[in-house]
């Protein structure tokens, strides 16, 4: 029996390691035609074009979105990671963009003056992690017009910014695009033209940006400078439809500023979007704490509307975000609460209201004792007693 078993285990190892080879194979196999098909990264309102034996992935971008009616700007800084030495970044405008750097501390100023805040709330009663149920504190959280272009394409614009090099296209067809990122090493992937098809036949424009890390050889990663992008709009439009060619969910965080708290018109495929801050800021008043934000805006005092939004499946993102002028100027900001206790000279309220009470219902009580003790006692009436008749 134990030769026979010894047997069988040299028969079955062979085909063991037979299917565990074939599987690695499938798995590299996999691998390697995932890259082919899926070059197009979204990120944001844009969307990355890497070579095919490379990756690059995008972590969530946060933008700075201003709009004074009729000129709208979008600031953007774009954090990468991978093991390509280079990307191409492709983004659709309405109008004709005018680019250059923006200024990295607008989004740590804006991080600032909108950050929740924590405030303290008393409660009475005492509650299941209080004495006399168990511990001494319980915390909880609420809280111009459209230019014609008569070629397929036509570089309108180009310039060196930084790591930047920045083409501006005027194009009729996605496919115009191939010219471009060819002269610069990429291929137009066929997702991506067919995402581009509904900018092409509302004749918008599109930002190249050809993204290389400062020192030769080194792969892209890390943050990248800030750009910023001006044009002309007649209604405030954050481009998000490329982003529906992202693999993994997606997050956005946006700063709007206008005369007005503002709203997106719907979720467009995402969850629900959520201020959280909402409010009027004059950074005349703020004593040149920031900057960035009073270069921005020019000195005028400006609405700022935080909104965060979250896609978990990208897939379904049906369009840009168009914001609005919502129904009120309401101002919002989150805050988380820290619940404790109400207490007097370190005693719980409650036990003092509850000793105080007991104080005052036996002091009432022997009032009213005492009252009775003093009060005299009236003798009884004398009882007459009729004479016998006869």
């Amino acid at each position: 029996m134990r030769c026979a078993g010894r047997n069988r285990e040299a028969r079955l190892r062979p085909r063991g390691w037979a299917s565990r080879a074939l599987s690695l194979v499938v798995l590299v196999f996999a691998a390697q035609l995932g890259s082919l098909v899926a070059p197009a990264y979204a990120c944001g309102c844009g969307a990355m074009v890497v070579d095919r034996d490379t990756r690059v992935s995008v972590d969530r971008e946060t933008s700075v979105v201003g709009w004074d009616g009729s000129t709208e700007q979008i600031v953007m800084r774009l954090t990468v990671r991978g093991n390509a030495p280079d990307a191409a970044w492709i983004m659709p405008v309405p109008h004709r963009a005018t680019v250059g750097l923006g200024d990295a501390s607008l989004f740590s100023e804006l991080q600032t003056l909108t950050a929740p805040v924590t405030t303290t709330r008393h409660y009475f009663w005492p509650r299941a992690k209080d004495w006399p149920f168990g511990g001494s504190d319980n915390r909880s959280g609420d809280g111009a017009a459209a230019p014609s272009a008569a070629a397929p394409v036509e570089v309108v614009g180009r310039e060196r910014l930084g790591p930047f090099d920045v083409a501006r296209l005027a194009a009729t067809d996605p496919a115009a695009l191939d010219g471009w990122l060819k002269e610069n090493g990429f291929e137009l992937p066929d997702r991506l033209a067919t995402a581009l098809r509904p900018y092409v036949e509302q004749k918008w424009e599109y930002v190249a940006v050809r993204l290389a890390p400062q020192e030769s050889g080194r792969p892209l990663s890390g943050a990248l400078d800030p750009l910023r992008l001006r044009f002309a709009s007649d209604r405030l439009v954050y481009p998000m439809r490329l982003s529906r060619l992202a693999a993994t969910p997606q997050s956005l965080g946006l700063y709007v500023l206008a005369a007005h708290r503002m709203e997106p018109r719907d979720a467009i495929g995402g969850l629900r979007p959520v201020v959280t801050y909402a409010g009027r800021v004059d950074t005349g008043r703020l004593e040149g704490a920031y900057g960035a934000l009073d270069a921005l805006t020019g000195g005028k005092p400006v609405f700022v509307t935080a909104i965060d939004q979250s896609f978990p499946r990208p897939e379904l993102i049906d369009g840009d975000h168009e914001l609005r002028a919502a129904a009120a100027d309401t101002p919002y900001r989150t805050t988380y609460y820290r619940d404790r206790m109400l207490t007097v000279g370190g005693i719980p309220a409650w036990l003092l209201s509850l000793l105080g009470g007991a104080v005052l219902v036996a002091g009432a009580l022997l009032l009213v004792v005492r009252a009775r003790g003093r009060r005299p006692v009236t003798p009884p009436a004398p009882v007459t007693v009729p004479p016998p008749l006869g």
